[in-house]
Formats: structure tokens, sequence, C-alpha cells
């Protein structure tokens, strides 16, 4: 009897913790076998450096996660979760991240070439040496602001 009730003092907690660490681990090994995680919950995962090109995390939780020096070439982020994530060095060319939400994200030294950032939140968001080429992002207000003043200018 003894035995028994240690033996499921051991386990029961175990059975407890384990479903929610499962479901992310599930959430990153499909991500890693077939690039597709849509709705995946990977909020603080480590991913620096992955190789994430034309993946599809649409809609899925990055909050607090770590891409730095990832390739998310043509990845599909729309109405994903990215506050807080660390993305610096990141190669974001062609990505889209439609309606995403990447406020307080450190975009610091990532290449954004032709990224789609339309209807994102960008609240705060550090873009200190990124390269930002056919992405309309700015840091003196939005960007049809610049678009206006251009088209005013003599």
């Amino acid at each position: 009897m003894l035995l028994r009730s240690t033996l499921l003092a051991l386990i029961v907690p175990i059975l407890v913790v384990l479903p929610g660490q499962a479901a992310s681990e599930e959430d990153l090994q499909r991500l890693e076998l077939t690039g597709i995680c849509a709705f995946c919950d990977l909020s603080g995962a480590d991913l620096q450096s992955s190789h994430l090109i034309g993946a599809d995390l649409r809609g899925a939780n990055l909050q607090g996660a770590n891409l730095a020096g990832s390739n998310l070439e043509g990845a599909d982020l729309t109405h994903a979760n990215l506050t807080g994530a660390n993305l610096s060095n990141a190669f974001l060319t062609n990505a889209v991240f439609e309606s995403a939400v990447l406020d307080n994200a450190d975009l610091s030294g990532s290449a954004l070439y032709f990224t789609d950032v339309t209807n994102a939140s960008l609240d705060n968001i550090n873009i200190a040496e990124a390269q930002v080429v056919g992405t309309p992002i700015s840091i003196g207000g939005p960007y049809e602001d610049y678009e206006d003043y251009e088209e005013t200018t003599p």
C-alpha cells in the first residue's frame, strides 16, 4: 500500500505537468518536420537561427519567441502574435505579417525587403540598423504621411 501511494504521488504530478509541455513540443516538432504550424502555441520558443523559409505560421502565438538570425523568407505570419519577439538579424524578405501583432518586437539588424505589414500592429518596435526596402515601416510616423509629403514637395 505504501509503495502504491508513493508511486501515485510521483506519477500524478508528472501527468498534470506534461500536457502543456507536450503540446508545445508537438507544435515545435510539427513546425520542424512540415513547416506548417498555423495557430500553434510557440510562445517563448527558442527558434534562433531556424530555417523557416515559406513556413505557414498563420495565427501562431510566437509571443516572446526567440527568432534571432532566423530565415523567414516568404513565411506567412498573418494574424500571428509576435509581441516581444526577438527577430533581430532575421531575414524577413517577402514574409507576410498582415494583421500580425509585433508590438515591442526587436527587428534590429533584420532584412525587411518587400515584407507585407498591412494592418500589422508595430508599436514600440526596434528597427535599429534594419534594412527596410519596399516595406511600409517608418520611424517618423505612418508610411502614408511620407507618401503625402512626397506628393506635395516641389
